[in-house]
């Protein structure tokens, strides 16, 4: 080599060290830009061995390193979500991980737990792969369960996250067992790969829940939007009812905003022996309902009422919605004053729907209006804890009840149900029957989710709901919402010419307070109401009665106690811990009550107007 050639091939190579062209980073792709790559995330889903309850997950991340905040420090945090929205309270579902383990390439890199539901992964590699083992044995709505027979998927329980990452595309492959056949879920499908979806952000795959296996399929269209039945488990149905009657609940709950925002929807559907509820998601649902759901007339409308409700969430708390209640922050509490309108009032629809899909009479719903204030007024904790009060205590009293919860709580659900009922009454009757509770829904999904793309606020809730009710609602939130107060009821009802009267038999009858369950032979207190000669004296939960005034008690306490009157005094033998004490309880006056919603003397024309307005009559 000459000495001027050697020359210029040293500089050559000294200038492509110092400063590579774009065109050898490994990183590139078609001579992109390696800034401009989008990061990505994929999941890989198998179980193959259901048998053991487990499901193998390998993560994925491809040019992670481009997203702002995802590699700090040469590492990369991994996340596990500790609840699911839905469902408010703090389940820890890191507790189920087993075998985490992440490579680069072929490579093993060094990994270590950093906190209950995170792991450290120190590289500062672009593209990343992390395995884990979820246990999954517990079959509800908000739970993830595989076993020989199918495998269910709510993915908060089952995939992590970078949090830096939550807004990217990512895509999910499932992997079924050898004999099973099918994957249900509302996620996008990727055209020509089988089992494998996409979503545009982490949000929206913890929104979808994946049935795997060999569960029935039926279609149906309701509100022009195409509908997706899973069915899962041993049921005894009929499949053409069931879209017939589907349709109807759909376009019923459809008719209340007016637009439906789904391009297509999925029930899934369990049947198993205990049932369970079901769990909202922005385009499907799941249902856990008993194998003998439909047999009966009666069940069949709580099955359809369950349909209802889940159904109708897809508005109210998917995209109507209080401003709390998303962006989700999977890691902690997310609070909000909100859910007795959330929740409540959508069990005030579900309701309200069947009646206007033709399910229940107008007798029949003034029966389950008058059935659900009945629940509220006898439970003890509705003196003690509001509407708003439950709803910000969700996360440690609603879904952790004790002995005690009577007593010292109300749900959000019921008493948000009739707090539904109220509103609505006092929109129809502030306008004249011109508006009704549909134009506040249709007026918070227009302005807040379509207009300003956001939840609401408390404040802003009560204006819009005041603006549609032309009028002050502060009788409404100041007793009925944010108080423990009792509520004037007849002042909603008698815009309807209705009155609520209490038909409890008026007996002199003396009531113990004590609730008890007979196990084994063995007569024990399961509860003890606030107030009564049981609280007031001492029983205590758990007590076994074993005699009262000297006669052994079996599975008659009732019996023992019926007849007796208020101020009648008790000799009451229990066995507390092994060991034996007579306790002297007074009865006292039985505070339960029975109202019955019946009409008032001489309606006038306008209260009669009214009632057919509230109650679809024609």
């Amino acid at each position: 080599m000459k000495k001027n050639t050697r020359f210029l091939y040293l500089l050559t190579v000294w200038t492509l060290f110092l400063f590579p062209p774009f065109f050898i980073d490994s990183r590139a792709d078609d001579g992109q830009n390696p800034s401009a790559l989008t990061p990505t995330i994929t999941y890989r889903l198998r179980m193959p061995e259901p048998q053991t309850h487990y499901f193998e997950v390998d993560m994925t991340l491809t040019n992670a390193a481009t997203a702002t905040g995802a590699r700090k420090n040469g590492y990369y945090d991994i996340r596990m979500p500790v609840w699911t929205p839905g469902s408010y309270l703090i389940r820890e579902y890191a507790k189920n991980v087993e075998g985490f383990t992440a490579m680069t390439g072929n490579q093993p890199v060094r990994s270590e737990k950093i906190r209950k539901n995170a792991w450290r992964v120190y590289t500062g590699a672009d593209n990343l792969t992390i395995h884990y083992r979820v246990y999954a044995n517990e079959l509800t709505v908000r739970t993830s369960f595989v076993d020989i027979d199918h495998g269910y998927v709510t993915p908060a329980s089952m995939f992590m996250y970078h949090d830096a990452l939550k807004a990217q595309p990512l895509r999910v492959a499932v992997e079924p067992y050898k004999t099973w056949k099918t994957v249900t879920t509302a996620l996008k499908p990727v055209a020509g790969q089988a089992n494998t979806f996409d979503a545009p952000n982490f949000d929206l795959l913890v929104d979808s829940p994946i049935e795997i296996g060999n569960q029935g399929l039926f279609s149906f269209t309701a509100a022009n939007v195409p509908h997706t039945v899973a069915m899962y488990g041993l049921a005894d149905y009929d499949e053409k009812r069931l879209a017939a009657d589907y349709t109807r609940v759909c376009e019923a709950a459809a008719s209340v905003v007016g637009e439906h925002p789904c391009d297509q929807y999925t029930f899934i559907v369990h049947h198993i022996p205990p049932g369970g509820g079901g769990l909202e998601h922005l385009n499907s649902t799941t249902l856990e309902v008993t194998r003998t759901a439909y047999d009966t007339e009666a069940s069949y409308k709580r099955f359809l009422s369950l349909v209802a409700h889940e159904y109708f969430h897809l508005w109210n708390v998917k995209r109507i919605r209080p401003i709390a209640l998303g962006p989700f922050d999977y890691e902690n509490e997310n609070y909000t004053h909100l859910l007795w309108l959330s929740e409540g009032c959508t069990s005030f629809y579900q309701e309200y729907i069947l009646r206007r899909a033709g399910f229940y009479t107008p007798d029949a719903y003034l029966s389950l209006v008058a059935y659900q204030i009945n629940q509220i007024e006898n439970q003890p904790g509705t003196r003690v804890q509001s509407a708003s009060e439950s709803s910000w205590d969700a996360w440690i009293k609603g879904y952790r009840p004790n002995e005690n919860s009577d007593n010292s709580t109300i749900s959000y659900y019921s008493k948000g149900s009739v707090l539904g009922t109220l509103l609505n009454l006092a929109i129809l009757s502030g306008s004249n029957g011109t508006r009704n509770m549909d134009d506040l829904m249709r007026y918070l999904y227009q302005e807040y989710y379509k207009k300003q793309q956001r939840g609401f606020t408390d404040d802003e809730f009560r204006r819009a709901a005041e603006q549609i009710a032309g009028r002050s609602l502060d009788a409404f939130f100041s007793v009925g919402v944010n108080s423990a107060e009792p509520i004037d009821y007849n002042a909603y009802f008698n815009a309807v010419g209705l009155q609520l009267v209490n038909v409890a038999a008026k007996s002199g009858d003396g009531f113990l307070g004590a609730s008890t369950t007979v196990t084994n032979g063995r007569t024990i207190v399961r509860e003890v109401r606030r107030g009564s000669g049981a609280y007031q004296d001492g029983l205590n939960v758990g007590d076994e009665i074993v005699a009262v005034d000297q006669v052994r008690v079996g599975d008659d306490l009732n019996r023992l106690v019926a007849g007796r009157p208020v101020g009648d005094t008790l000799n009451v033998l229990v066995n507390r811990a092994g060991l034996l004490r007579r306790i002297n309880v007074t009865l006292g006056a039985n505070p339960l009550v029975s109202y019955r919603l019946e009409p008032v003397s001489n309606p006038t024309d306008a209260q009669k107007n009214l009632y057919r307005k509230w109650l679809y009559i024609k």
